[in-house]
């Protein structure tokens, strides 16, 4: 997933994608603690596609308080 990608969908699609990839977030840390074999790049995949998503958002949201 790219920046580019993201900003070409709209916020409801932003949060849609943003609450799909913090439960694969939430699925990783189970499956790292149940002792399932992970690959542990999937950690660092996940997190940064989590920020640049949230940057996106963030981005096409007006600040509130300017």
């Amino acid at each position: 997933m790219n920046a580019n990608e993201l900003r070409a969908k709209t916020a409801a699609e932003l949060n849609d994608e943003l609450l799909k990839l913090r439960k694969e977030q939430f699925s990783l840390r189970m499956q790292r603690a149940t002792g399932q074999g992970i690959k542990p790049h999937d950690f660092g995949r996940v997190r940064k596609d989590i920020a640049r998503l949230k940057t996106v958002l963030r981005q096409k949201t007006p600040a509130a308080g300017k």
